[in-house]
């Protein structure tokens, strides 16, 4: 399983269109859309998970192409080390 981040989402995007968009490629196991706690709109990325050969077909076709007017970024997560959060 591959968790991917998908970027420059516009603020309409919901997890049943990205849902659809991504399943073209394979099976989608989860879907985390990150959205504004205030308005519930998407903040413009979110994450999700799918195969390793489906991750990395939806990379090749969907990376730099238009969703909704935005060009959207798709890569596999980076996991940056040593990051704990905010600090109070």
């Amino acid at each position: 399983m591959k968790k991917l981040f998908v970027g420059s989402l516009p603020p309409t995007t919901t997890e049943e269109s990205l849902q659809a968009l991504f399943s073209e490629f394979g099976t989608v196991r989860s879907i985390k859309l990150v959205k504004d706690l205030f308005s519930g709109n998407c903040k413009g990325f979110g994450f999700l998970e799918m195969e390793g050969h489906e991750a990395r077909a939806a990379i090749a076709g969907l990376d730099g192409k238009s969703f909704e007017g935005n060009l959207i970024k798709v890569k596999f997560e980076e996991v940056r080390k040593g990051f704990k959060g905010k600090r109070r």
